[in-house]
């Protein structure tokens, strides 16, 4: 049974900003605790501590969702770079669906892909500022998994062919 290959790119700034926005806006939201600073600075303070922290957060969501879809990704072997560290450079990987994968369910995939890293990075982030915080982004996280094995397993229905239709 042929495969079709599903290629997925997940904009490293947009999760960036995201992850900022979220994390401002909660700790702005929440100014009643004695770190609401801190909790708020990982958008206000754009300087290197913060993001550096991100894309660690974010590169560690990567790669433990590459293990999570470890049965649909395509094997390349170019050796990855360091997405840690990088300002710029996307996410992006392919899956190997198969032939009857309903493609309507890519953008669900994709959108649920960047949930994942965005929940995964916050949640890192409130487990050093506000711990309190950090189940309910876990809990996020997943439920963007699951969102995304549901959409892995949709199947497009097979069409039942007549005999007029092949004549």
């Amino acid at each position: 049974m042929a495969k079709k290959e599903l290629a997925i790119t997940l904009v490293k700034s947009e999760l960036i900003y995201e992850v900022q926005n979220k994390t401002y806006l909660t700790g702005r939201s929440r100014e009643t605790g004695e770190n609401h600073e801190q909790v708020a600075n990982m958008q206000v303070n754009d300087d290197e501590e913060h993001k550096n922290q991100i894309l660690r957060s974010l590169g560690d969501a990567y790669r433990e969702l590459k293990t999570k879809l470890s049965n649909y990704l395509v094997e390349t072997t170019a050796k990855s770079t360091d997405i840690q560290e990088a300002d710029t450079g996307d996410f992006k990987f392919a899956l190997k669906m198969p032939s009857n994968f309903n493609q309507a369910a890519s953008d669900s995939i994709s959108a649920a892909c960047h949930k994942y890293l965005v929940n995964t990075a916050i949640c890192d982030w409130f487990m050093i500022t506000k711990p309190d915080e950090a189940k309910n982004y876990a809990d996020l996280a997943i439920v963007a998994l699951q969102s995304i094995r549901e959409s892995v397993n949709k199947r497009s229905v097979p069409t039942r062919t007549t005999p007029s239709d092949q004549a």
